[in-house]
């Protein structure tokens, strides 16, 4: 049995209109994908973000293999990932052949490494997956320098980084693709959803019909043909209309939803500043030129050992921390894949000493002055 913990490390973001607007999905008798709690969805996000199309998916995972299916990755392919990501970032490429090469990121910001990129880019390379680490943004701009000549696609693996901006523009809105998640960890939440934007409009139509099993069933129902039927590869990425009125609630509330959670972090971030600069730990770097998406808050301890001893006095006191990303390269599957230690010098280094401290919209003030509290009494 899991241990109950006085301050968790996450708790799903609920908002004043979730249970209403589930309850009002039953009545109105539609509960497949794509009723009007969808379409309200995808609307919020298109002129939320700024994006030509939008649609829902089941999951951040689907939208990246709808990606993948969408630029025609094939055997033989490479597309260059960061090592420190979730697993489905470079998943979804795996599954139509393609071979990862694996990227390091940058000790500041943990995004990708945009001054190697060069280096790894090959006639073989197809995409490049941009993963906004903690809804902080990559360097877009020299991603885009390197990909651009080769006729190399950008993925904007968004997601962390819903509301982050980049030079006062949306994530979301560089790549050909990008991607969203509203699992249960991320600001915006219907427990398990994402969302594939589409920015290069050309593959809109294609990009309905592979979310649509593979048929023009969309197209049926806009009139537009008579009869709807198999016409390319596809599965079932629609997210039920149940899913979509919790997402709907939140979006509509996202002001709040970002308000509260810039304050908790901020306030992080001013009272753990001299406690950090004293023992040696690292807090998070936003370039002047990013707006993050206030997804997450870590500390950088100076060793795994001194990591062990934090989780467990915070554990002590009834607090869940909890560290991220394991290197893909390093990976059993990662290493299979040709993935060798000390390929991704900064990612073998960070993996072991970033530390996640509980962070969600409804935290209380008392529940994080307890995390603080908590940390000044750590013994180094």
């Amino acid at each position: 049995m899991s241990p109950v913990y006085r301050i968790p490390f996450n708790r799903p973001t609920q908002t004043a209109n979730d249970g209403r607007y589930i309850q009002q999905a039953l009545a109105g008798g539609h509960l497949s994908g794509d009723g009007p709690f969808s379409k309200r969805c995808q609307q919020l996000l298109e002129e939320g973000i700024g994006v030509p199309k939008t649609l829902l998916t089941t999951s951040c995972t689907h939208a990246l293999e709808m990606a993948a299916l969408l630029l025609d990755v094939k055997a033989g392919d490479e597309v260059i990932v960061p090592s420190f990501t979730f697993v489905s970032s470079i998943n979804a490429f795996v599954l139509r052949g393609a071979r990862p090469v694996f990227a390091d990121v940058r000790p500041d910001t943990l995004c990708i490494d945009e001054r190697h990129l060069d280096q790894l880019i090959s006639p073989r390379t197809r995409a490049v997956v941009a993963v906004h680490y903690a809804g902080v943004a990559c360097n877009m701009d020299a991603l885009a320098a390197a990909a651009a000549p080769h006729g190399i696609a950008i993925v904007e693996d968004n997601a962390h980084g819903l509301f982050g901006k980049y030079r006062g523009r949306s994530l979301g809105t560089f790549g050909s693709l990008a991607t969203l998640s509203f699992h249960e960890t991320k600001n915006v939440s219907c427990g398990e959803g994402g969302a594939l934007l589409i920015n290069d409009v050309a593959l809109a139509d294609r990009a309905e019909i592979i979310r649509e099993k593979g048929t023009d069933r969309s197209r049926f129902f806009r009139g537009e043909i008579d009869k709807y039927g198999w016409v390319d590869v596809g599965s079932s990425y629609l997210p039920s209309e149940l899913l979509a009125a919790v997402l709907a609630a939140q979006l509509e509330a996202a002001d709040w939803i970002q308000t509260c959670r810039a304050r908790l972090w901020h306030r992080y971030q001013h009272e753990l500043r001299d406690w950090a600069g004293r023992r040696d730990i690292g807090l998070p770097v936003i370039p002047s030129d990013c707006d993050q998406a206030f997804h997450m808050f870590y500390v950088i301890l100076p060793s795994l050992q001194m990591r062990e001893r934090l989780i467990a006095h915070l554990k002590s006191v009834g607090i869940l921390a909890v560290f991220h990303y394991q290197p893909l390269h390093l990976s059993a599957m990662g290493r299979r894949l040709g993935g060798q230690p000390g390929q991704c010098p900064v990612t073998e280094r960070i993996a072991d000493r970033l530390l996640r401290l509980p962070f969600y919209t409804n935290m209380a003030e008392d529940e994080q002055s307890t995390v603080i509290e908590a940390l000044h009494r750590f013994e180094c």
